[in-house]
């Protein structure tokens, strides 16, 4: 009978004997309230990590809008220094279907295509394989180089190239919009 009462017992010990009943009377949390606890700090790291990605989409869109600004300044007040910059609008517009770059660096500007002409030959043998004749409504034929999405780019190589034989010193920026 000893050994019956003993094996009962084990039993009921064994079935009443889990993890959970067992940190229960070790006053410990149980396997559902650490499940639990994990959940909710993994919800709190997950809110960490999307405030810091809205806080780098704002500062990414904040100086996206400052250099947007900048341009903008930039354009506005190299236009009112010596013309080094023009908008096409100030001449009439551009007779040319379609310009493919923002900015080109003007090295000559002409009423006769011969002149035009024998400006782009000038650069081109002068190494620019890209030089082009833009033409305006007005009758102006200008000769650009160097056409760049950038205006920084554009005013380096305008301060580089101005005073040499292909870009004179009254060399212009024009701003295709």
């Amino acid at each position: 009978m000893k050994k019956t009462l003993v094996l009962f017992l084990a039993l009921a010990l064994l079935s009443v004997s889990s993890c959970d009943f067992v940190r229960t009377l070790a006053g410990r949390p149980t396997s559902a309230q650490v499940e639990q606890l994990r959940l909710e700090q993994m919800a709190a790291e997950e809110a960490r990590h999307q405030a810091r990605l809205d806080s780098m989409a704002r500062a990414e869109k904040a100086l996206a809008d400052s250099l947007a600004a900048l341009e903008a300044h930039l354009l506005d007040s190299l236009s009112q220094s010596n013309g080094t910059i023009l908008n096409p609008a100030k001449l009439g517009g551009l007779f040319t279907t379609k310009l493919e770059y923002k900015y080109y660096l003007i090295v000559g500007a002409f009423r006769g295509r011969y002149y035009a002409e024998r400006k782009l030959n000038a650069c081109k043998d002068a190494g620019y394989s890209n030089a082009t004749i833009i033409s305006f409504r007005n009758g102006l034929l200008a000769v650009g180089i160097c056409p760049s999405n950038s205006l920084n780019e554009s005013l380096k190589t305008l301060n580089q190239l101005r005073g040499t034989g292909v870009c004179p010193q009254d060399s212009w920026i024009l701003v295709n919009e």
